[in-house]
Order: C-alpha cells, then sequence, then structure tokens
C-alpha cells in the first residue's frame, strides 16, 4: 500500500487540515466528510474517517468514527498501515475511559501497547537528494537539513516509498539533478518522528531515521516526478512553515 500525495482524497484531508489550522473547524469537517464521501477503497477510508473522528464534538461520534477508521485499516491488513494501529487504538481507548466505559478502556490501551514495536519494513529503501554519488558510497548523519539551513541533521533520513524519496530529491538544496538512490541500512532504525502520528496516523509514508550509515546500492531512473504546480505548492508550503519540516 504506497501513501500517495497526490491521491485526490489525501489531497481533500489536506486540505482540510489546512483549514483547520486556520481555525476554521466547521469548513474543515465539510472536506473531510467530502474525503469520506468520495472515499473509494478501504485505505482511503480508514485515513477520511481519522480526521472525520479528530473533529467531532461528541465523544460517542468520535468513538464511532475512530472505530471506523480502525475497522478499514484492519480490513486492509497491510504492514504499512499497521503503523496506525497503536494511534487509533490509543484513541479509542480514551473516548472509552471519557465514557466511563474502564473495562473498554483498559483493553484497548493493552491492545494500543501490544502493536507498538520497532519497524520491520524490508524495503527496498531510498533516499532523494541531488548529490551525485556512486554504488558503494555510505550515506552517513551530519548533513544540513533541506528545511533548516542552520541545522544539523543527528540522523540520515529514507523511504520505503519512492514518491516521498522523488519528493525529497526536488526539495533538496543543491544546483545538481533530482536523484534517488536505492540504500541499505547499514544499522538500526527508527520510524521518522517527523511525520509518525502528526498529519496521518501512524507511519504511512513509510519514512525512517537511523544514526548509522545508509550504503548506495542503486539508483532509481524513472518516477512519478512532480509538475510545476505541484513543486510550487510544496515550495509555498515550505515558506508558510518558516522552514519547518513537512510533515
Amino acid at each position: 500500500m504506497i501513501f500517495d500525495p497526490n491521491n485526490p482524497i489525501i489531497k481533500l484531508c489536506m486540505s482540510g487540515m489546512g483549514l483547520e489550522d486556520s481555525g476554521n473547524s466547521e469548513d474543515a469537517i465539510t472536506m473531510f466528510q467530502k474525503a469520506w464521501d468520495e472515499a473509494t477503497d478501504y485505505y482511503e477510508r480508514f485515513i477520511a474517517s481519522y480526521h472525520l473522528a479528530r473533529l467531532q464534538k461528541s465523544i460517542t461520534e468520535k468513538l464511532k468514527w475512530m472505530k471506523t477508521s480502525l475497522q478499514c485499516a484492519l480490513k486492509i491488513n497491510d504492514d504499512n498501515v499497521k503503523s496506525a494501529y497503536p494511534t487509533l487504538y490509543l484513541n479509542i481507548a480514551k473516548c472509552y475511559e471519557e465514557l466511563g466505559d474502564s473495562e473498554n478502556a483498559k483493553r484497548n490501551y493493552e491492545l494500543s501497547n501490544s502493536a507498538k514495536g520497532k519497524p520491520s519494513d524490508k524495503g527496498p529503501f531510498y533516499h532523494g537528494t541531488k548529490a551525485d554519488l556512486k554504488v558503494g558510497d555510505l550515506l552517513t548523519a551530519g548533513g544540513i537539513s533541506n528545511y533548516k539551513p542552520e541545522l544539523k541533521m543527528d540522523h540520515i533520513y529514507f523511504t520505503a516509498n519512492v514518491n516521498v524519496a522523488g519528493l525529497a530529491a526536488t526539495l533538496a538544496k543543491g544546483e545538481g539533478r533530482e536523484r534517488i538512490y536505492i540504500v541499505e541500512p547499514t544499522g538500526e532504525f527508527e520510524n521518522d518522528p517527523n511525520v509518525t502520528d502528526k498529519k496521518f496516523p501512524g507511519n504511512l509514508t513509510r519514512s525512517y531515521r537511523s544514526k548509522d550509515p545508509l550504503r548506495i546500492i542503486g539508483e532509481v531512473t524513472e518516477w512519478a516526478k512532480l509538475t510545476h504546480k505541484e513543486r510550487r505548492e510544496w515550495r509555498e508550503e515550505i515558506d508558510k512553515n518558516k522552514g519547518e519540516i513537512i510533515n
């Protein structure tokens, strides 16, 4: 299951989150409802219902939509979507707790904890950049952030989603051409906290980071590159966030 930021339902949800950030919650709910109404599969319904759940004022409605999101996620049975299980169970547990149902709250807290763990993603993994590198080279931590020039990165970042790597290549500093390298982690890695449980539940973009080097084992030569309009929108998003890492 591949997270695609250009998927129409995901784009609707991102628009809804933009409205939410500007304080327009009612229009945000309308946008999330539109995403739900237009969703065509369990993956899209899982995402749309999660965002609908977040903005419900009624705890019973919040619980209903969060359970709907979980049911859709369970039907997908995808390792990528499983990263959202802890968050979904946790939110359901909190709803039951507010409703005074301690038994169901306890059960869902336990399910949330049991669903946690280190990433089990087997790749293949990718790293997007504008650097001219070759097979066998090592990518190491300590580089400068693409989003904050004054920030030195303590980790090296990578993803199992080639489209996300393509976005990173587009936003990378430098004058070279966009490159996506196939990489192999040489040590342990963890979910990227900049995206995990931020805009979307879990780690749907399959984004990771490691303090250990990544070894380049190949290069991707063809991928779905952003249009000029999409590039402009992402640049505007970066400017709007004043250099913050895009979630």
